[in-house]
């Protein structure tokens, strides 16, 4: 076997392309848009350049054939906070063999070490964890947009290797037409007793303001947490304008407190759903006019929840739960919208506030996410990610 760097276009044309092979037969898989996938590795279209490095290898076997792929990188603004300087793995794929996924591991953890690295976690995304995160271990449904989805045997192959697991991320499912329990109504009278708290879904037209204050509870609600980086302005105006085709003004929700954002619970549409798994990774012209076409008609059926956050000096005070309310009333109003179930993305084990709240807004476990920590230095203890 041998292992070569990824360099030029015909090579990124073997990055994505290598990978689909390997799911042969499984109807849940859905190809990812090679261009979502080779926009992690541009620095035009991914900031964490700026404040990071990144490489690439692709495994071939003795007749040439690509059997895997790896990416490696780290981002300083994390990589100077934590405990010992750790990176990343990510975008990993392989045959069935411990051999071949022992040489990309192996060649991701030397890079990282010549770089200072002590640690790295995996598979994970070179960019925000709402996207490409955690391995999947349980919950085998299509994935949803920029979602990791794998072979069972990848668990193995981590394990084996001698990762460990770091933190679990659940993917919480509910029907939009479930009764919502009492509780919430009980929790969310303490938030609407205060005439200062104010929620609402965001407008089409001041999409700059969406961003901003989306920046501004992120900052406060999540970038606090290990491994989690600061959002500049430009970051946030950048994600909301890339989001802009597939935004449903009226499931991306903010709470506000005196005019000030507090807390947010972002949806979108399942894009899978509607158009990526019909494109075999190539988005074409054709492509974007059925997807208007299918928005148009209202025929995506699932909600996707990205993030929910409010920020810690708003926190037990009823928010979360007025929030959900207030969104709730619009998302089952069937004559404005025709979603029929939500799945609610990345919510980590070391977050039980987070798994209360899906719990009582009526979701179940549907998927589940391993994100793994390799020490490079096998003689220090392991610890997992610290309850918040």
């Amino acid at each position: 076997m041998k292992i070569l760097p990824v360099a030029g276009a015909e090579l990124d044309r073997l990055f994505v392309t290598m990978a689909p092979p390997l799911y042969e037969g499984d109807p849940n898989y859905i190809r990812p848009l090679d261009q979502d996938v080779l926009d992690v590795f541009n620095p035009m279209t991914n900031s964490y350049h700026d404040r990071g490095r990144c490489t690439r290898w692709l495994l071939h076997d003795d007749s040439g054939r690509v059997i895997g792929r790896i990416a490696a990188f780290y981002n300083l603004d994390t990589f100077e906070r934590d405990e010992f300087p750790t990176g990343g793995c990510g975008f990993f794929e392989c045959i069935d063999s411990q051999e071949a996924a022992n040489i990309l591991f192996d060649t991701a953890k030397a890079w990282l070490q010549e770089n200072g690295i002590q640690a790295m976690d995996g598979p994970i995304n070179f960019g925000n964890r709402e996207r490409w995160w955690g391995l999947l271990v349980d919950g085998f449904h299509p994935p949803c947009y920029c979602c990791n989805y794998n072979p069972p045997y990848y668990q193995r192959l981590f394990e084996q290797y001698g990762f460990q697991l770091y933190f679990k991320q659940f993917t919480y499912r509910r029907e939009l037409a479930a009764h919502i329990s009492s509780r919430v109504g009980e929790k969310a009278t303490y938030a609407l007793r205060d005439a200062g708290y104010t929620f609402r879904h965001i407008d089409p037209g001041q999409l700059d303001k969406a961003a901003e204050d989306f920046r501004t509870v992120y900052n406060e609600a999540w970038a606090r947490h290990e491994g989690v980086s600061p959002m500049s302005s430009d970051n946030a105006r950048k994600l909301m304008q890339t989001m802009k085709p597939i935004i449903d003004p009226k499931i991306i929700w903010f709470a506000y407190y005196h005019g000030q954002p507090v807390g947010f619970w972002v949806n979108i549409p399942d894009v899978n759903q509607l158009i990526v798994k019909y494109m075999n990774g190539r988005l074409a012209l054709w492509g974007k006019v059925l997807f208007l076409w299918n928005r148009w008609r209202k025929r995506c059926k699932t909600m996707f929840g990205i993030v929910f956050g409010v920020v810690p000096k708003h926190q037990r005070k009823g928010v979360e739960a007025a929030l959900v309310m207030a969104a709730a009333k619009v998302m089952r109003d069937r004559t404005q919208l025709r979603y029929e179930d939500l799945q609610m993305n990345w919510i980590g084990d070391f977050n039980p506030k987070m798994m209360n709240v899906a719990r009582y807004v009526g979701g179940t476990i549907f998927k589940t996410h391993h994100t793994y920590r390799y020490l490079f230095d096998r003689s220090k203890p392991f610890e997992r990610h610290p309850i918040l």
